[in-house]
């Protein structure tokens, strides 16, 4: 298929050939919902801690005897029924969010979302995208002349003053081809890429 190259104007200027296997391949939203949460749940640590009822600060005394007090039952304080008592449950540092998505899955995955973004007119695609120096002023002035904004750049490798000229500027991400992932891909209005950045996504995902 042929993608529409831009110039700096943000007109059209030429085509591309880009492969119909990634980017005209038909979208499957269940086989893209499984790869997008598999990303975000492999990305999550597991950073929370509860204690259990032998590990909570309690005394081991009968709170009071076991019969003709008039209240229930009771062991220790550290029951999880007790306000203050141990988790019957707790959540542990060692717990496993990851998911495992089939290679294949998620190959398929990147190029229905790549698909998607161009039948939407969401991708475009430049020559290339550099900047002299890293300054902020230079990466707006460049996509306001293209008449883009909440973008995603992706460049065959990142340059250095692009990522130093892009940071500080909000909706916009700045991302080489072999790091991008669906969540990135989902999340701007629009995704820039350079003719280099296709032909390392075709490597990736054919």
């Amino acid at each position: 298929m042929e993608l529409q190259v831009i110039d700096a104007q943000g007109k059209s200027s030429a085509t591309v050939s880009a492969s119909d296997e990634v980017f005209g391949r038909e979208y499957n939203e269940a086989l893209v919902h499984q790869v997008v949460i598999a990303y975000q749940a492999n990305g999550r640590s597991a950073d929370r801690a509860q204690k259990t009822r032998a590990e909570v600060h309690h005394s081991t005394n009968k709170p009071w005897k076991q019969k003709g007090t008039g209240n229930a039952r009771a062991g220790m304080t550290s029951s999880p029924i007790w306000r203050g008592g141990g988790r019957a449950f707790p959540n542990k540092p060692d717990e496993n969010f990851s998911h495992k998505v089939n290679r294949k899955m998620y190959r398929a995955g990147m190029a229905a979302i790549l698909s998607q973004l161009v039948r939407e007119n969401r991708l475009h695609v430049v020559e290339s995208f550099a900047v002299d120096a890293p300054k902020t002023k230079l990466v707006a002035g460049a996509l306001k002349n293209m008449g883009l904004n909440d973008t995603l750049i992706v460049t065959d490798s990142v340059d250095n003053n692009l990522f130093l000229a892009a940071r500080n500027l909000p909706h916009l991400s700045v991302l080489a081809a072999h790091n991008v992932d669906p969540v990135s891909l989902l999340a701007y209005n629009r995704v820039l890429l350079t003719k280099a950045a296709i032909a390392k996504i075709e490597e990736s995902y054919k």
